[in-house]
């Protein structure tokens, strides 16, 4: 059973990619190794930034986007939601060699776990993604504060 760690909502702007980068890995340092977390902060800018460029949240002034994080024993569990899109989905596909983008999803199928896509008519659009690995002792939650 997953048990969340924390989650924050960020602008559905592109300065809110690092911001997401930086809060997860506040949120994250001390909990899982070094090498889970740099891949685990990787993906985050990935799918921040795919839902900032391809969802409604980076389309509408008020647009956001949600990262949650949680955690069960081996895994490390995170989930993007944004304002979907009625236009397009998120799909896997494979990157041109001299293309400047589209490798966000494949990065994700590359480094995960396990990885989905889902849509809700009132939620929106949300990617999410697991990581293995062995969460550490807890340490104080200051997440919610």
């Amino acid at each position: 059973m997953l048990r969340r760690i924390g989650f924050t909502k960020f602008p559905g702007e592109e300065l809110s990619v690092p911001t997401a980068r930086a809060w997860a890995r506040n949120l994250l340092v001390g909990r899982i190794k070094t090498v889970v977390l740099d891949d685990v902060l990787l993906l985050v800018s990935e799918v921040v930034t795919n839902s900032v460029i391809h969802s409604d949240s980076g389309r509408k002034t008020d647009g956001l986007v949600t990262v949650y994080v949680a955690c069960a024993p081996g895994v490390i569990h995170v989930e993007v939601t944004d304002d979907g899109s009625a236009t397009s989905e998120p799909a896997l596909r494979m990157p041109g060699a001299d293309s400047d983008g589209g490798r966000g999803l494949w990065l994700v199928d590359l480094l995960a776990t396990s990885w989905g896509v889902h849509h809700d008519d009132e939620a929106g659009g949300a990617v999410w993604f697991q990581l293995a690995c062995d969460v550490l002792p807890s340490r104080p939650d200051r997440s919610w504060m």
